[in-house]
């Protein structure tokens, strides 16, 4: 039974991660990208959102409307400033690139807010749980789960059933071919990346931990990199990838 409920906490775990991976299945594909401040931007922007719920009595809800267009303005400002300047066939440039702004972000934020811990204000929904026969399961992470399925699927159908999805995915196939066709693939960011791909990489890194801490709690982190370096082994191209 314990390692069913190792499991659940895994899936919930893998949520946060689905949310997380998300941003590397859009930025590796039509530029190919290889951004390595992509987690450095979060933590970024988490910060600017602790901050800001000291100053703004707008509750935590209110800090997400707040915060969506500051990060789309730091995005902007990578994208047109930084990125848009290394992008080529070859993923050196971009890899050089980030990897410092990766650590100039992690200087900048030790210096403003230094290495201290820090959170939003408990509003209850972190402490928050219900239980499910046996198991009692964390509310927030039910959540935050949740937003990770809808937003993965929201951005499938966008790239499935739009016309900028379409472009994305045609620039995707072939950039020359899209560009001839009026494409402009420096004007979409990121790439074509397997999205629910990515969604079920996040839940078994999620699982591959969680079983990993029952097993012994210095054993989470462990499993997670034996299980990356297994996929990489057995499907360099992907979990969801169609083998050529």
């Amino acid at each position: 039974m314990q390692w069913f409920d190792a499991i659940i906490q895994g899936v919930l775990l893998g949520g946060m991660y689905a949310q997380y991976a998300l941003g590397m299945a859009l930025m590796f594909g039509v530029m190919r990208i290889v951004n390595i401040a992509h987690g450095d931007v979060m933590i970024l922007l988490s910060l600017i959102a602790v901050s800001l719920a000291g100053v703004l009595p707008v509750g935590n809800v209110g800090l997400i409307v707040v915060i969506v267009p500051i990060a789309v303005a730091v995005g902007w400002v990578l994208q047109k400033f930084i990125l848009n300047r290394v992008v080529g066939a070859d993923p050196l440039p971009s890899l050089i690139a980030t990897f410092g702004l990766s650590i100039a972000l992690q200087n900048l934020m030790l210096e403003v807010w230094s290495a201290d811990t820090r959170s939003l204000p408990n509003s209850g929904v972190a402490s928050a749980s219900f239980q499910i026969g046996p198991f009692y399961v964390g509310l927030l992470p039910v959540i935050v789960l949740i937003c990770a399925f809808v937003l993965t699927g929201g951005l499938d159908a966008v790239l499935r059933w739009t016309r900028f999805g379409r472009g994305l995915r045609a620039a995707a196939a072939d950039t020359e071919a899209a560009a001839m066709t009026g494409v402009d693939p420096k004007r979409i960011i990121g790439g074509m990346g397997s999205i629910w791909g990515a969604f079920l990489g996040a839940m078994v890194l999620g699982v591959a931990q969680a079983v990993g801490l029952r097993i012994d709690p210095g054993l989470g982190i462990l499993f997670g990199h034996l299980v990356f370096l297994l996929v990489l082994a057995t499907r360099p191209e992907g979990i969801m990838a169609r083998k050529k």
